[in-house]
């Protein structure tokens, strides 16, 4: 199946249909087929029920697979039953407790499709350092986690990644083709803007001594090092789409009025990539994945 270039702009009164697209999107196939688990996996992969309802009551098992760097990576799996499964990538300085990530989970264990969210190296509850660029590393441990659950016996029917997430997995197709659903959520298309938004316009001759420190009112937050940026600002978005395959279908979902990325980087991924879908919601759709109690009203 292939996705022909499209814009959809959706208004705010039917911003319950994206998580119905996100979750459509995430299907491999045409037909939706069932799955039982096979008992090996079960050993580490249990869906339990509730006695006192019809539904069942999704147990979120906490696993830890290893990079190739040896860090383990912490996630939670949304266990369904389902064979396929959705790999979920938050984005800069979150982690898989994120409300975004944990909505996306939800949205998508409601459709009965498994989902799995995960700390990237050095964030959240996963082993390694902090850095500030680390797009590469991060797409090596989206692999792990892929090869670990393609080992299990599951198909990763889809990867999607909010805001830098968004670029991860959109890095990811393009260096490994073994995924042929891609969801890009508010992810950035030129990496060099952002910078001065978020550091300030002297940044660029701070850094120059090797590192610069990102303070709180507790103190140090993180640190960004010279090494790390210059990761970020060679990363061309524009080459790394034109690599992504054909057979990969790209779905880009983004918001009109987004405080952080502009809606037109959203319209540059929708000009290069070739099997790609943009969906355009109107307003700030970060903030209903946040506030989901907005999308039920709705």
């Amino acid at each position: 199946m292939e996705f022909r270039t499209q814009v959809h702009h959706i208004h705010n009164n039917s911003i319950g249909g994206i998580f119905q697209c996100l979750v459509l999107a995430c299907y491999h196939y045409s037909e939706r087929v069932r799955y039982s688990i096979t008992p090996a996996t079960t050993l580490s992969l249990r869906m339990t029920h509730s006695h006192s309802s019809q539904n069942p009551v999704i147990e979120q098992q906490r696993v830890i697979i290893p990079n190739k760097h040896g860090e383990k990576l912490v996630g939670l799996l949304h266990e369904t039953g389902s064979k396929e499964i959705v790999i979920l990538c938050h984005g800069f300085r979150s982690t898989k407790a994120d409300r975004t990530m944990v909505n996306l989970a939800v949205a998508l264990e409601k459709e009965g499709i498994s989902a799995f969210r995960f700390d990237f190296a050095g964030n959240g509850e996963s082993e390694g350092s902090f850095e500030f660029g680390n797009y590469s590393k991060e797409a090596d441990d989206l692999h792990s986690i892929i090869q670990h659950f393609c080992e299990a016996n599951r198909i990763v029917c889809a990867i999607l990644g909010h805001s830098k997430g968004g670029d991860v997995v959109l890095l990811y197709a393009s260096k490994y083709h073994d995924i042929h659903t891609v969801v890009n959520v508010s992810g950035r298309y030129d990496l060099k803007k952002g910078i001065e938004e978020r550091f300030g316009k002297d940044f660029m001759d701070r850094i120059q001594d090797g590192f610069v420190d990102i303070k709180n009112k507790k103190g140090v937050e993180y640190r960004v090092t010279k090494e790390s940026l210059m990761e970020r600002l060679s990363l061309d978005m524009h080459e790394v789409c034109l690599k992504i395959p054909r057979e990969c279908r790209v779905l880009t979902v983004h918001g009109s009025a987004d405080e952080i990325i502009p809606v037109g980087d959203a319209l540059e991924f929708a000009k290069i990539i070739p099997n790609h879908k943009l969906h355009i919601v109107e307003g700030n759709f970060t903030a209903r994945l946040v506030f989901p109690a907005t999308v039920h009203a709705e």
